[in-house]
């Protein structure tokens, strides 16, 4: 699919609260996904992501150091503090945010606070990064947050990337599921309308295009839907009443009849609806994972 919409940042990766990172390896490698190896942030945290082929990837994260967390949220880190409250309010294992390439997240933060949306104080941190031959070096970021008015809302956030890492990454967007990108990543709200100022913004584009609470990136779209919209349309329970909530991932996949086997051959439950392969959330996937082939 050719895009041509500027001025907009992109989809960068999206986060998935999890409990146990084993636990989503072992999910996420049933789904037929290849899963890098561990990182681990300097404030607690850690990730196991899955990187695709469209550049874009999940991260599904876990408290690895309670202690440092708890100092990290203590002195005011905002990506700790809203996982935290996240954790406090929906569990352990979901999805938390949508975070948005930019090249400059200083102006982005700037923005978010003049607009009345930024959820705190800026972000900006180093880790390690291995490949899978075991070779690292380091990955630099600088983060600026977007968020709702209730702290346990989904969030958004634009993430620079000061340093990319020096590695080879060409075997992690090889999926046995045949997946090449998210072309689609749905969301629930008892308002969709009023969700409009956030993500406009967020995405730094006032006038984004905006077509049955559907929003155009450069590489995805992001629809926000009501509760009953999203049942009908894909079969899904929507859960609680919301203001947002982040609720599945739509993944390009080149051949819908060899994912569907490879899903039935690991034991996947999974449905159609329609020309959608859907996979319900279950711990270590946090969100309904929605497989389209496409051309």
């Amino acid at each position: 699919m050719t895009r041509t919409i500027t001025g907009t940042h992109p989809l960068d990766h999206l986060v998935l609260p999890t409990q146990s990172l084993e636990v989503a390896r072992a999910r996420l490698a049933a789904l037929g996904f290849v899963v890098a190896p561990t990182g681990i942030h300097p404030f607690g945290t850690e990730n196991c992501c899955v990187f695709l082929a469209d550049g874009t990837y999940l991260e599904p994260l876990a408290v690895g150091d309670e202690q440092v967390a708890a100092k990290a949220i203590a002195d005011g880190n905002v990506f700790v503090t809203r996982d935290r409250a996240y954790r406090d309010s929906n569990g352990d294992e979901g999805f938390s945010a949508i975070v948005l390439g930019t090249g400059n997240a200083d102006a982005d933060h700037a923005r978010y606070v003049d607009a009345g949306i930024s959820a705190g104080d800026m972000l900006g941190f180093s880790r390690p990064f291995t490949d899978p031959a075991g070779k690292s070096d380091i990955a630099s970021f600088k983060r600026a947050f977007a968020a709702g008015a209730k702290a346990t809302d989904a969030f958004l956030f634009a993430c620079e990337r000061v340093n990319a890492p020096d590695v080879d990454r060409a075997a992690l967007p090889a999926h046995a599921n045949g997946a090449t990108g998210i072309v689609d990543i749905l969301a629930v709200s008892d308002a969709p309308g009023k969700q409009h100022e956030l993500i406009s913004i967020s995405v730094d584009n006032p006038a984004a295009e905006r077509q049955g609470g559907m929003f155009s990136l450069p590489n995805a779209d992001l629809s926000v839907l009501d509760r009953a919209a999203f049942t009908a349309r894909f079969g899904l329970p929507a859960g609680a009443p919301t203001d947002l909530r982040f609720a599945a991932v739509v993944f390009s996949v080149r051949n819908a009849n060899v994912t569907s086997r490879l899903l039935a051959a690991n034991s996947i439950q999974h449905d159609i609806a329609g020309n959608d392969i859907v996979v319900q959330p279950a711990p270590g996937q946090g969100a309904a994972f929605i497989f389209r082939e496409t051309k």
